[in-house]
């Protein structure tokens, strides 16, 4: 039985999984973004030869772009798991929630998502310990 927590926001996934005899931990860090910012290019305005234009929706689609991706690349990591729970701070978790319930091999385990703070591994250890320990 492979139980996975996975503590997830924009910048990186923790997965712990918790097996019968182990407990693996992986984390894959995103390569997302949030500012990014052209040479030449102030608050409000890109620069394009002596034109300024605003790039505000090439810049939304990479970010969406990047973001998919990520979830992406956390969601393969799942095939193999049995339960799987979702906490973080973020958005980032309902992100992945979403896609997670569209797939239906996946929906059927996802046990919970939950809101949590900031953590260090060994809160998100003991978090995600506890949480299949009630269960």
């Amino acid at each position: 039985m492979r139980k996975v927590g996975i503590w997830i926001d924009q910048k990186e996934a923790n997965l712990i999984t918790l097996t019968s005899n182990a407990i693996n931990t992986k984390t894959i860090y995103s390569d997302i973004e949030s500012r990014i910012r052209i040479e030449g290019e102030t608050k409000q305005f890109g620069r394009f030869g002596d034109q300024f234009l605003v790039d505000e929706k090439g810049k939304q689609n990479k970010l969406k772009e990047y973001t998919q991706r990520y979830l992406l690349r956390v969601i393969k990591e799942l095939s193999k798991a049995d339960e799987i729970l979702l906490f973080g701070p973020a958005q980032m978790k309902l992100k992945i929630e979403k896609i997670i319930l569209s797939m239906p091999e996946l929906s059927v385990k996802l046990k919970d998502t939950q809101t949590s703070e900031n953590m260090t591994h060994n809160q998100k250890l003991a978090y995600v310990k506890n949480f299949y320990k009630s269960k």
